[in-house]
């Protein structure tokens, strides 16, 4: 069985072509989009009990109806008889051995490499831990890797409650935080050229995002695009003064400074993560 969640939500049998992307969906396909909620909230905490309350909380928020126990049993049922379509299996191999019946909720078994989302989780800190390590070309290929499995949006199709979209949240959190430290390494790698056009993406859809303007300004000096290194900061000023009232930091101020002096700092590829060349200017 394969599930995957960064991107639409697909369910497929073991015998689809790896890679497919994004994947067809599956025989038996859910298409309600209360049964898909349960089905994303029980991936998404793969091989751990998803309380009855959460799951209530999910579909219904604070004003559950009386029959929401019920209706979940109902749901429930849905989802192993999707199960066991794709798996050919029988209700009670799904019951007993997929999704099962826990002291007080439900547990959905994934296997090993079963869930994209464990894919990318653990090419994620293996990345990271390359980096401790100041290998930044192991690095940033094992955290290119994690960053490609995304295919859009996480659960980009399914209609997201309370407690889906905090998870979601975090998972894009996350991932945002994965491609800053992965532009970081292209950068110390001298890689300025390769990641202009996605930094510029991720400046476009992250105006008020400090670290990233501050990225993609080193990005263009270092190409030879010093006006406009300086236009992306007046761009990230006035985007602070109209929509919060606030002035950049002391450091992209400093960032700035230094792209109008041109400070030799600036072209120190190797300086590490925690010592960018904009946290670290005089």
């Amino acid at each position: 069985m394969n599930y995957y969640v960064l991107g639409p939500l697909l369910v497929r049998s073991e015998s689809a072509v790896p890679g497919a992307s994004p994947p067809a969906p599956a025989a038996g396909h859910l298409t309600a989009p209360k049964p898909r909620k349960v089905l994303a909230l029980l991936l998404l905490r793969a091989n751990l009990v998803v309380p009855v309350e959460t799951l209530i909380a999910e579909l219904w928020g604070d004003e559950p109806p009386a029959s929401a126990h019920t209706t979940l049993q109902t749901y429930i049922l849905q989802i192993r008889r999707m199960l066991g379509r794709i798996l050919n299996a029988c209700p009670e191999r799904v019951a007993s051995e997929i999704l099962i019946t826990a002291s007080g909720g439900y547990r959905l078994h994934v296997g090993p490499n079963e869930l994209d989302l464990h894919e990318y989780e653990r090419l994620a800190e293996e990345g990271r831990q390359a980096l401790s390590r100041l290998d930044d070309v192991e690095g940033a290929a094992l955290l290119g890797r994690a960053l490609a499995m995304w295919q859009g949006g996480a659960l980009i199709d399914v209609r997201l409650g309370p407690v889906l979209q905090v998870e979601v949240r975090r998972l894009e959190e996350g991932r945002l935080d994965l491609w800053q430290q992965r532009i970081d390494a292209e950068l110390r790698l001298d890689r300025h050229h390769a990641v202009l056009g996605e930094l510029g993406s991720l400046a476009a859809r992250h105006p008020l995002h400090e670290d990233l303007q501050a990225q993609y300004m080193v990005a263009l000096y270092r190409a030879g695009r010093r006006t406009d290194a300086l236009e992306a900061f007046h761009r990230l000023r006035d985007t602070l003064q109209n929509d919060l009232g606030l002035e950049p930091s002391q450091r992209i101020q400093r960032l700035q400074h230094a792209i109008l002096t041109a400070d030799p700092t600036l072209d120190h590829t190797q300086t590490r993560a925690d010592q960018l060349v904009y946290a670290e200017l005089p």
